[in-house]
């Protein structure tokens, strides 16, 4: 079955996001870090991943109470 939130579950790396989101790679990890505006991620030991339906929203309710 596949319905449309099948790749909301899904996680993404670095890269995809990049590319999902229209900016650098560097910009990504940048903001996984402390002191930084970060966004969500999900930690899996050493590597970063990303659920790209709570990364959209989060910058969206920023964009929205500004």
């Amino acid at each position: 079955m596949n319905d449309g939130n099948q790749v909301e579950r899904h996680l993404v790396d670095a890269k995809t996001m990049a590319k999902i989101l229209d900016v650098p790679k560097s910009w990504i990890y940048q903001r996984t870090r402390p002191g930084a505006e970060r966004i969500p991620v999900v930690r899996l030991g050493k590597y970063v991943r990303f659920k790209p339906a709570d990364v959209i929203l989060y910058y969206e309710g920023k964009v929205g109470s500004a």
